[in-house]
């Protein structure tokens, strides 16, 4: 008995070598070997039936009950309009200059997107606005906005705070870091110049060392590129402007103090100031002083007693 059953078994099951061929033939397929039959859902668009019942349940009531409308778009201010381009200007700037060099497509931005569409909702509103507030002026329905008229928010109190501070936060972080742009400016622009001054005082020593060889060779005689460069640094007192005029007072410390250099010893006495007299007594400009004599009578040839040879030639 249990043989029998043994051997019944083994008929039914199919060994894995007749599985093989008979997927290699396609007799097996995947699945419970089983095909279910698809069926294809087919949509019928019946315009005619969908309108009739649109006219069943549509509510014939004058508009002022239902207060319904249907317009376009308001225009966009151009100050909105402004706002998006600089907008658009800027996630670009971002977008482009950022790692990975991507290439900006305002179609693709979901932030600029946003913007618009919210513009896009505010214009339609405003349209809807002006054509309702006209059609109750039609109507002779006075109209007038409460002064204590709150709209319900989509969005919390504390998630505008959020918004808030975060659009702060960006404010502050650009305004940074356009002082930071502005700073680094500066600072190329002055190196540039103190660059250019030791460039231009460079070439202008070479050149008078250049003149100077040539003096000392004997080459040129010219020696007016001296009071050239001597005069380089006095170019404002040396000007027609009436304001780079000196001053009476700030010249006589200029001539009392002098300007600058070595101060040590530049008082003292020499032998041509001990001998210029004309400061101490101004008659000594009309009497000569005689410091054989010690007086101021000038000196007479006539009464100068003849020389030696001329006192014995006189003899003869």
């Amino acid at each position: 008995m249990n043989e029998f059953v043994l051997n019944d078994s083994e008929t039914d099951v199919d060994s894995d070598e007749e599985l093989q061929e008979a997927f290699a033939k396609g007799i097996l397929k995947p699945g419970l070997n089983e095909e279910i039959e698809k069926t294809v859902k087919t949509y019928v668009n019946n315009v005619a039936e969908l309108k009739a019942k649109l006219k069943e349940i549509e509510l014939k009531l004058p508009w002022i009950e239902k207060l319904d409308l249907i317009t376009t778009v308001a225009p966009m201010a151009p100050d909105v309009a402004l706002q998006i381009e600089e907008t658009a200007q800027r996630r670009k700037n971002v977008k482009e200059n950022s790692k990975g060099n991507q290439k900006y497509d305002p179609t693709q931005d979901p932030i600029l997107n946003e913007f618009k569409r919210e513009n896009l909702i505010h214009r339609q509103a405003q349209a809807a606005v002006i054509d309702g507030i006209k059609r109750l002026k039609d109507l002779n329905v006075p109209t007038r906005r409460p002064d204590d008229f709150f709209a319900e928010m989509a969005k919390s109190d504390e998630h505008m705070q959020k918004v808030r501070k975060n659009l702060m936060a960006k404010q502050a972080a650009q305004a940074r870091t356009e002082k930071v742009r502005q700073l680094r400016e500066q600072k190329k622009i002055a190196k540039k110049v103190q660059i250019d001054t030791k460039l231009k005082q460079a070439a202008d020593k070479k050149h008078m060392l250049e003149q100077l060889k040539r003096v000392r060779k004997g080459k040129s005689t010219d020696l007016d590129f001296l009071e050239d460069n001597k005069g380089k640094g006095n170019n404002k007192a040396n000007s027609k402007d009436p304001r780079a005029k000196v001053s009476k007072k700030r010249a006589m410390k200029d001539k009392k103090f002098g300007f600058g250099g070595k101060k040590k010893g530049s008082k003292l006495n020499t032998r041509d100031s001990t001998n210029q007299m004309d400061d101490f007594n101004s008659s000594a400009k009309k009497k000569p002083f005689n410091f054989k004599t010690k007086n101021f009578k000038p000196n007479n040839k006539k009464n100068q007693r003849p020389g030696k040879s001329k006192r014995r030639n006189a003899k003869r």
